[in-house]
């Protein structure tokens, strides 16, 4: 193994005459000592719950309050997630089953005092299942060519190849009163080879659709990088030659896809892309232009490493999953591809190369902080990827991969509350894909929330959210940051004064790992943004008030 870069850890009495004055200094040593040891960060995250013991108080909780949460005997529960805070505080992120059915909107959260006593629970959705004796009247099947007729219709009649649709019977809690569903993930190749791909909930009683989304979550993305300069990165020596490789987070990886596609949603797999992981012969890698493949690849990796640093230093995150095991990603994927993708069923990133008129490559730094947080939602609060969760979904990875672009640091790719400006072409008509500060500006994006924002496309639907960030990082009106002129204005004409970045990424990670479900809508995401704010800096703090103003400010109460 060979590494480019070593990270440095960071690293930060008087005499008396009279011996009882001595004695009397010892004993009080000897107490400060006591005391300092006692309160020094080793010794707190020492007494400091496990993993394991907040799971075992959480599972005491579900059973002294089986009936408040809705635990019926037919009702299985899994863990999907845990924090535990400094202070020892616990939440345990539970998922739901109704005899061996998924339930949507059945997750929550139980919260812990250190000593393990309930202090109440973040619940998707408050209703009782009890379905008993209900049968699907809609079959399988039907389900199936129902999907694929939504996906059909949503690519404007284009030929799809390779059409295949796989449905799942739910419990659907997430729209209105509980009910029996399918839930077909619908997967395609375009006239391109492109993937194409539609989840589409139907009303397993009625045959009615109650919902659709993407199943592609997207924007639409020492070596020498196409957007990011020479940038240092840890590699893995095999035998003469070396491996873009990181075994210093997770042994996460960048494989070349050589222009291929693949298909593989929830276990439906036609073909994958290859991700051949690239090798150097003198761990100098890429040349910073297209015609070199490594170029690309460099980008890739070094987004994954920017992205893995700062949620394992700002967050205590260890790894996407939070379980210290790495990701990958594959660049060069499909034919002049104008997509950057997260997917949970390969734990990967895929980059295409763009068009080159449109998009150049999409391996820009804050896609893959974008792209990559998608992973860390569907691993905490699964944030349903439609209506007002689909654009708070879409926001957080917005939100974080900025933060992201930020924490790097870097002198050829700025931070800034643009996404993607780095890989939009003169032919894509903007400077970048959409604008923090007053999200409107792309043409399509909500500045402000209205009843009708959750019927927006989530690209859309996000402004609400992203526009509170900046609001509440830079506060309103007019100034230059970093070269870069923005305007944010407010719904209600208020004045707005900012917090600064950091406390904004703070708050948001902890609302979404804590406190916001899949169901989490605008005002729930307020609520959780306050409890956030609450717990890092205390009620009535500047920062609590300023969340509260920032949502004022885009229409949100």
């Amino acid at each position: 193994m060979s590494r480019i870069r070593q990270h440095d850890p960071e690293s930060r009495t008087h005499r008396s005459s009279r011996r009882s004055r001595l004695a009397a200094a010892g004993v009080a040593a000897t107490t400060a000592a006591l005391l300092a040891a006692a309160l020094s960060p080793t010794a707190q995250a020492a007494d400091r719950p496990t993993r394991a013991t907040a799971i075992a108080h959480a599972t005491d909780v579900l059973r002294s309050h089986a009936t408040a949460l809705g635990l019926t005997g037919a009702v299985k529960t899994t863990v999907r997630d845990v924090i535990v805070d400094k202070d020892g505080t616990q939440h345990v992120r539970y998922d739901r089953t109704y005899h061996g059915l998924p339930v949507l909107g059945g997750d929550f959260v139980v919260h812990l005092a250190p000593d393990g006593s309930y202090r109440g629970a973040s619940r998707a959705t408050k209703s009782t299942v009890s379905l008993s004796g209900v049968t699907p009247k809609i079959a399988g099947p039907k389900a199936a060519d129902l999907a694929a007729n939504a996906l059909r219709a949503v690519n404007l009649g284009e030929t799809l190849r390779r059409l295949t649709a796989k449905p799942e019977l739910v419990v659907d809690a997430l729209h209105g009163a509980p009910k029996l569903a399918w839930r077909t993930n619908a997967v395609a190749q375009d006239a391109q080879g492109n993937p194409v791909a539609r989840t589409v909930l139907t009303d397993a009683t009625s045959g009615t659709q109650i919902d659709a989304w993407d199943s592609l979550e997207h924007v639409s993305g020492d070596g020498k990088s196409l957007y990011s300069g020479t940038v240092a990165l840890e590699t893995t020596q095999s035998g003469s030659s070396y491996q873009l490789k990181d075994p210093t987070r997770g042994n996460t990886y960048t494989g070349d896809a050589a222009n291929k596609t693949d298909l593989c949603f929830l276990n439906i797999c036609f073909s994958r892309a290859p991700s051949t992981v690239f090798t150097d012969a003198d761990n100098h890698w890429g040349t910073g232009a297209t015609a070199d493949r490594a170029s690309a690849a460099v980008d890739a990796q070094y987004g994954t490493d920017e992205t893995w640093d700062y949620y394992k230093n700002v967050h205590g995150r260890n790894g996407i999953g939070g379980d210290g095991k790495g990701s990958y990603n594959r660049v060069h994927y499909g034919n002049a591809y104008n997509n950057a993708f997260w997917d949970d069923s390969c734990f990967c990133m895929t980059y295409g190369d763009g068009d080159g008129t449109t998009f150049g490559p999409l391996v820009a730094l804050d896609v893959a902080g974008h792209e990559m947080t998608h992973g860390v939602t569907s691993k905490t609060a699964a944030l349903t990827y439609s209506g007002e969760s689909g654009g708070l979904n879409e926001a957080t990875s917005d939100i974080l991969g900025t933060m992201v672009e930020w924490y790097a640091n870097n002198s050829s790719d700025t931070g800034d509350y643009l996404i993607g400006e780095k890989i939009v072409k003169s032919g894509f008509g903007k400077a970048a894909l959409r604008f923090m500060d007053k999200p409107s500006k792309d043409g399509n994006s909500a500045d402000y929330w209205s009843s009708t924002v959750g019927n927006l496309d989530v690209h859309y639907s996000s402004g609400v959210a992203n526009h509170f960030a900046y609001l509440l990082a830079e506060g309103s009106g007019a100034k230059t940051i970093n070269g870069v002129s923005y305007d944010s204005p407010t719904y209600n004409g208020s004045s707005v004064t900012g917090i600064g970045r950091d406390k904004v990424g703070k708050i948001w990670y902890r609302a979404l790992t804590v406190y916001m479900t899949s169901s989490t809508n605008y005002a729930g995401a307020r609520t959780a943004t306050l409890n956030a704010a609450k717990d890092l800096y205390g009620a009535g703090s500047a920062e609590y008030n300023a969340v509260a103003a920032a949502w004022s400010a885009v229409n949100v109460n």
